[in-house]
């Protein structure tokens, strides 16, 4: 029996204390993208009343590591870089939507948007994976 994506992203989820604490919820996920959320709480706020940014980029390398983890191949980061365009406050909700933009035999390349509850890009977010060549779950 194959494993499918959903599979393997639930299983990750479970280990992950890191995303649970975020509070990371999974929209949608398929080979080679994830689709997730949270809310920006006040513990993660920094001294200028904004959100820390390694909270967004928090929720973009869990979108990248679903996104590019999902067909149980293990991966991991190689390269990773943001961009911030916008603020984030308490009580924002974010979005982040990984894309692949390359699905390589050892590496993977995506490309995450993390966006607010009123559709405002936040945040760009790009990732480079290794692949192992091994399952995370074995079938």
């Amino acid at each position: 029996m194959d494993t499918t994506p959903e599979q393997v992203v639930q299983y990750m989820m479970e280990l992950d204390a890191f995303s649970r604490w975020l509070g990371i919820t999974v929209l949608e996920v398929r080979e080679g993208y994830s689709r997730i959320t949270m809310e920006v709480r006040q513990e993660m706020v920094n001294g200028f009343g904004i959100a820390h940014g390694g909270i967004a980029f928090s929720l973009a390398d869990s979108a990248f590591a679903f996104a590019c983890n999902n067909r149980n191949n293990l991966s991991v980061a190689l390269d990773t870089s943001i961009s911030f365009t916008k603020q984030v406050l308490t009580g924002d909700q974010l979005f982040a939507e990984a894309r692949e933009l390359h699905n390589g035999r050892s590496t993977g390349v995506y490309l995450i948007t993390i966006t607010n509850q009123r559709q405002e890009l936040v945040a760009h977010f790009k990732g480079t994976c290794f692949r192992t060549g091994k399952p995370l779950l074995n079938n």
